[in-house]
C-alpha cells in the first residue's frame, strides 16, 4: 500500500467516525441536551391519592412534563402524549405529568377531555415546580436512570411523530 493508500483510509475512517459522533448528537428539534446535574426532588400524589417519587424509580428514565389546563401548547401536546403512553406503557421510561398549582376538580375536567388515559401528578402548591423552575409551560424534562437530568424542552412539542419516538425509545434503552 502506498503512502497515499494508507492516508486516504485513515482520513475515511476518521470521516466516518466523526459522521457517527455526529449522527449520535443530533436531537429532534427543541430538545436541549444538559449536564447531567442531579434532578430536584419529585414526590407527589395523583388524583387518587398515589404517591409517585422519582428517588424510587432509579434504574428508569422518567419523561418529567409540567403543564397547565390555562395553558394553549398543553392542550394541544397532551394528546401527542396520551398517543405514546402506550408505546411506553411496559418499557424503561415512565411518563410522569405535573399540573402545576391548580385544584382537583381542573384537573379532572381537563384530563378527562384532552387524554382521558393518562395520569398527572398535582404540586397544588406549585413547591415542587419552583424546585425543577421551568422556565415556561410546557416544559419537558428527561431524567435518566441514576436520576440525573439529561435533556429540557422548552414549548410543546410533536411527541407521537417518529423522530421523538425514536429519540425516546434510543435514551431508554441505553
Amino acid at each position: 500500500m502506498t503512502n497515499i493508500s494508507v492516508l486516504g483510509c485513515i482520513l475515511l475512517l476518521a470521516g466516518l467516525a466523526a459522521s457517527a459522533a455526529h449522527a449520535e448528537e443530533t436531537l429532534p428539534k427543541g430538545i436541549i441536551k444538559l449536564n447531567g446535574q442531579s434532578a430536584p426532588p419529585l414526590a407527589l400524589k395523583n388524583l387518587d391519592g398515589e404517591l409517585y417519587d422519582l428517588a424510587k424509580s432509579r434504574g428508569k428514565w422518567a419523561f418529567v412534563h409540567f403543564w397547565a389546563s390555562w395553558c394553549g401548547p398543553c392542550r394541544k401536546e397532551m394528546p401527542t402524549i396520551q398517543n405514546i403512553a402506550t408505546t411506553f406503557k411496559d418499557s424503561n421510561l415512565d411518563i410522569v405529568l405535573i399540573n402545576t398549582a391548580e385544584d382537583e376538580d381542573t384537573i379532572f375536567n381537563f384530563m378527562g377531555i384532552v387524554a382521558p388515559d393518562l395520569d398527572t401528578l398535582m404540586d397544588v402548591d406549585g413547591l415542587v415546580t419552583e424546585h425543577w423552575k421551568p422556565r415556561a409551560l410546557p416544559e419537558t424534562y428527561l431524567v435518566d436512570d441514576k436520576g440525573r437530568l439529561r435533556y429540557m424542552v422548552f414549548g410543546g412539542r410533536p411527541w407521537d411523530q417518529p423522530e421523538y419516538i425514536d429519540f425516546l425509545k434510543r435514551i431508554s434503552q441505553n
